[in-house]
């Protein structure tokens, strides 16, 4: 079928389908040389009776059963994290429910299994670094009594309460000297969370650096590794090398990512991605690519995906999150295109129209003709259609 796709002039343009689904490739076991993780999606329940303030309503079957898929490809899921609509529709009590049926499942089925923990039980201004300790500490032991490894995500009640980087060395130091396994430590940039400006004590990257640094010296041993989420590749590799041995660098440059996995003479990054939420089975068929040697072909593969994805974290980029869901859609993981807090709507029918080409152009569907249907009903629905 002819699906005729809106541009964002205004204009139509008709789109053939690819039609082959070359990109599908069969499960497979975890990479070795690299360790990936996607950062899973959550799947709305369509039919709850929600409002977009309230508690979102989550489709568990359909959530899990995309985490299984992922497992199956061989790739380890980033739980409740940004991608799952943390703080964007996602609350604490969907965040923990969430931790603790994917941490069983991971359980059941041998995947391995990371999980965010923050501070976004505080719906208020927290007022002190107390508050802001207490609140992590509820996460962190939440998610290593569900067997978890933790990610100690940014927290935007620290952004707000902190007075410099003595106060991150503070709260860090202590969470860290509670934890009873190494964590990863996340840097998540402003472009997708406005509200972590100046993390790290200072709005001059170099001296934010320093300090994120300093957390990760001063407690050898309890630090497993940091992902860096700043889209900046050059910065990426140069924290890479200062890092202290043992400690790994996973990539959460949704723009540069080939090249950091792929890496240089003097290292290279693992991976902890939204965009492998979409690509899973590509990225894990490309990594074991990587295990044997072959970077040429690991780039080949990975290369021509670049594009979709500077296309879903285009400015305001906190709103990827909607094409991913999209995607999933357009795929047949879920029967519906229907968001937690209504962010269905966060992007416009051009943007996801180039979406559903690029992906149809990469050969990502597993049934092109369904890609087609879903996305003219898409059109039709909101009277796009021409």
């Amino acid at each position: 079928m002819t699906v005729r796709l809106p541009a964002a002039d205004g204009t139509f343009r008709s789109h053939e389908p690819r039609g082959d689904g070359s990109a599908r490739v069969a499960g497979g076991a975890p990479p070795v040389s690299r360790t990936v993780f996607a950062a899973a999606h959550v799947v709305a329940d369509p039919y709850a009776d929600t409002t977009p303030d309230g508690p979102a309503a989550v489709d568990w079957d359909a959530t899990l059963a995309f985490r299984r898929h992922l497992w199956a490809h061989g790739l380890g899921v980033a739980e409740a994290m940004d991608t799952a609509q943390r703080g964007m529709g996602l609350d604490w009590g969907g965040a923990a429910e969430l931790i603790r049926r994917s941490a069983a499942e991971a359980r059941a089925v041998g995947g391995r299994i990371a999980c965010g923990t923050g501070t976004d039980q505080l719906t208020r201004p927290a007022g002190d670094l107390a508050t802001v300790r207490a609140a992590y500490e509820e996460q962190l032991a939440l998610v290593e009594e569900c067997g978890a490894q933790a990610i100690l995500m940014a927290s935007r009640a620290l952004a707000a309460v902190a007075r410099g980087p003595e106060d991150y060395l503070d709260v860090y130091g202590h969470l860290l000297g509670q934890a009873s396994e190494p964590v990863v430590l996340h840097w998540l940039g402003p472009m997708f969370d406005p509200a972590l400006e100046g993390y790290w004590g200072s709005r001059d990257l170099d001296a934010a650096t320093e300090t994120f640094l300093e957390v990760i010296t001063a407690h050898p041993g309890k630090v497993g590794g940091v992902k860096i989420s700043l889209l900046d590749a050059r910065r990426e590799v140069d924290l890479r090398r200062r890092l202290p041995r043992g400690v790994r660098c996973y990539t959460g440059d949704d723009f540069h990512y080939p090249e950091l996995i792929a890496g240089d003479d003097q290292g290279f990054s693992h991976a902890l991605l939204g965009i492998f939420d979409p690509l899973g089975p590509l990225a894990a068929h490309a990594v074991r690519v990587l295990d044997t040697g072959d970077t040429r072909a690991f780039r080949r593969l990975l290369d021509p995906t670049v594009e979709l994805s500077r296309h879903l974290f285009r400015a305001p980029t906190r709103f990827y999150k909607t094409g991913v869901v999209f995607l999933a859609w357009l795929s047949g993981h879920q029967s519906h295109f229907t968001m937690v807090g209504g962010l269905q709507s966060a992007r416009s029918l051009p943007h996801l129209a180039r979406a559903y080409e690029l992906a149809d152009g990469l050969g990502l569907f597993p049934d092109p003709d369904l890609a087609a249907a879903r996305m003219a009903s898409l059109l039709a629905v909101h009277g796009g259609v021409r």
